[in-house]
């Protein structure tokens, strides 16, 4: 049995806010609460209102500002001598590297967490931080070094009731499904964690599952329709909350729902307007997947092949570079897809001679 979901980010005098408060709400009553403990000296009180800010900073996708907030963070846990809170702020700090791309940084991070959390006594951080490296390890690629681990800690999450952590591992082991090919069974843990998060009341984790369950309706079933219909629905709480990224990410997906139904004109207007807004939030993965969306629907519409090949090549040097294994795999489907292998053979070639 599965209770309300909770923010374990939100501490200290925070702890009144909501997983479903608007990020703008939550930041600027965590500067506030912040000012105020940094005006006393409490540097554990900082550290936790600190927390939280960094959080809504890195989901407005604000990433500078989230950078120095979490640095502050664990700068003022560090001077209280708060282990725990010390885990908690390298948490965020991983989970930015890994939303800004760099991956070993954020593996780094996200193991000293769940190291100091081991320390500290605080089991939901070590979750989180090794939740953390579990997501780290699937964006890549590595299914099958991070699978166990995420069934190890759905398995934990069940254990202790945690709705919100249980929706995260069932969302993200379906998404290894989807995958990998196995439909049925990412819509069928899809669908069971969009259940959890509705009855626990978890707009996020509701809104990504609806994410997840639109692209196996549009990628299984051709139903582009029920697709669009879902990710509205979704696209209603990610505004709600001020979610960028997911919005961001949603608009990505309802390119690719409008790619597959053949509306390459609609598809593209959705990729550009996703890859703006991974842009200005400096998010390389979804930057480069709305890239690769673009190139597919353009080349629909007529684009040059030349000019589809060397793009094609040029984000899959982007995607190795960041270590984007099963993006990289995309890129090499798409110039199956689009017929351009072999000029993309051939420039390979071009660039060896040279």
């Amino acid at each position: 049995m599965y209770g309300k979901a909770f923010a374990p980010e939100y501490q200290g005098a925070l702890t009144a806010l909501s997983v479903n408060s608007s990020l703008t709400d939550v930041l600027a009553a965590g500067t506030e609460q912040l000012r105020a403990a940094e005006r006393a000296g409490q540097h554990g009180e900082a550290a936790r209102s600190g927390l939280a800010v960094a959080e809504a900073h890195r989901r407005l996708g604000q990433i500078e500002d989230a950078d120095r907030a979490w640095k502050a963070s664990y700068r003022a846990a560090r001077q209280a001598g708060d282990t725990a809170a010390m885990a908690w702020a390298l948490w965020s700090g991983g989970t930015l590297a890994r939303q800004r791309g760099a991956f070993a940084l954020a593996r780094r991070l996200l193991r000293l967490a769940a190291e100091l959390g081991e320390r500290g006594g605080d089991v939901v951080v070590r979750g989180y931080s090794l939740a953390g490296l579990a997501e780290t390890g699937r964006i890549q690629g590595d299914y099958e070094a991070v699978h166990r681990l995420h069934e190890q800690l759905l398995a934990e999450a069940r254990r202790r009731g945690e709705a919100r952590h249980t929706v995260w591992a069932l969302e993200g082991i379906a998404q290894i499904h989807r995958n990998t090919g196995s439909y049925d069974t990412a819509y069928a843990l899809f669908e069971e964690a969009a259940e959890i998060a509705a009855r626990a009341d978890d707009r996020r984790g509701h809104a990504w599952a609806l994410r997840g369950l639109a692209d196996i309706v549009s990628v299984r079933d051709g139903d582009a329709e029920r697709a669009l219909a879902l990710l509205s629905e979704a696209e209603t709480t990610c505004r709600a909350m001020k979610l960028s990224s997911a919005l961001a990410y949603n608009h990505k997906m309802r390119g690719n729902v409008l790619y597959r139904a053949g509306r390459y004109a609609a598809a593209r207007a959705l990729y550009e307007q996703a890859l703006a807004e991974f842009r200005a939030m400096s998010e390389p993965r979804g930057e480069a997947l709305s890239r690769l969306g673009l190139v597919k629907a353009r080349a629909r519409l007529g684009r040059d092949r030349a000019e589809t090949a060397a793009e094609l090549a040029e984000l899959a040097e982007v995607l190795e570079r960041i270590g984007l294994r099963h993006a990289r795999e995309m890129v090499a489907r798409a110039q199956e897809e689009l017929g351009v292998v072999e000029d993309a053979a051939q420039r390979a070639g071009a660039v060896a001679v040279r």
